[in-house]
């Protein structure tokens, strides 16, 4: 089981505390770093010094570490238009030497897109922006070389399209996440490399694999060409104390983080990762939440990832 690192610094975090865990990852061996794209503090706190943009925190990060994979877990298809968002993501895809992946999404967070201006229409509509985006950015980018691309959508048009940048990687891996019953799964089917199911108990995530692999099997695509994954909050410690005191830092309750994350000793956290593989899931992207405790990947990285290997 691959295990990747995944960050929410629209709770709290500059550039310098974004790469310096992204260093001390891409050290200790895990197979990428990962961010969210949101523009505004969940919960407690202010979020200071403030939100810092994914793509432009991206291409600092293609050029300021060597071998680790990066990406987003998810961009928001209400943040930007599908031709821009084609030609960004193909950039840092070449800052990076071929690293990057695009994981996109409804956007689901009104809140901050009232904080900013940003228009938040229905689910419904989301879903729809969703699905001609996927288009739209796939189309541009697997365009051959000297051809057009034109898009007449709902929602989105584009006309005589050079398509270019081209990324580095053909294709840049696309994720789709989430727990939908319908429309996901089919996204799914349709456009993904990988299926990521973000902060759902066992069962519920093994269900969501068995739909999107019937949602393949009904495209007429192999289910086994997905990677399947899952994200889950980690809080590991050598023991009980300093597992209580991560949790502490965060804001969490042990007893809850043990029944809705990957929480206790590295034996613990190793259990349970290990009943996400048999559920199907051969990525665990780990959430964490203290960006200044880099020691906290170093002992998931020394205890944890061998035994998971």
């Amino acid at each position: 089981m691959e295990l990747r690192i995944f960050t929410e610094p629209q709770q709290g975090a500059s550039y310098a505390d974004l790469l310096a865990m992204a260093r001390t990852a891409e050290a200790c061996g895990y197979g990428a770093f990962f961010r969210s794209d949101h523009y505004l503090v969940m919960g407690d706190g202010d979020g200071r010094p403030g939100p810092t943009d994914a793509w432009i925190t991206l291409a600092g990060l293609a050029r300021d570490t060597s071998t680790i994979r990066l990406g987003t877990l998810v961009t928001a298809a209400t943040f930007r238009l599908p031709g821009p968002l084609a030609i960004a993501v193909a950039q840092v895809d070449a800052m990076s030497g071929g690293r990057v992946e695009l994981g996109l999404g409804t956007g689901w967070y009104a809140e901050e897109h009232s904080a900013y201006g940003i228009p938040f229409p229905p689910l419904a509509e989301r879903f729809d922006r969703l699905e001609e985006q996927l288009e739209v950015v796939t189309g541009l980018w697997s365009t051959p070389d000297g051809e057009r691309f034109s898009h007449e959508g709902r929602h989105y048009s584009l006309t005589d399209s050079p398509a270019l940048p081209k990324p580095v990687q053909s294709p840049v891996p696309v994720i789709v996440g989430g727990s939908g019953a319908r429309r996901t799964p089919a996204l799914a089917a349709r456009f993904a490399a990988e299926y990521n199911v973000p902060f759902h108990s066992l069962e519920d995530t093994s269900a969501a694999f068995d739909r999107v692999r019937a949602a393949c099997a009904a495209a007429g695509r192999d289910p086994a060409a997905l990677v399947y994954s899952a994200a889950q909050v980690l809080c590991c410690g050598r023991d009980g104390a300093e597992v209580s005191r991560r949790a502490a830092a965060i804001g969490r309750d042990v007893d809850e983080l043990r029944a809705n994350g990957l929480a206790g000793t590295p034996d613990e956290v190793v259990a349970k990762a290990r009943t996400f593989a048999a559920a199907g899931a051969s990525r665990l992207y780990l959430q964490v939440l203290d960006l200044a405790d880099l020691e906290h990947v170093e002992l998931v990285a020394s205890e944890v990832m061998p035994q998971l290997g």
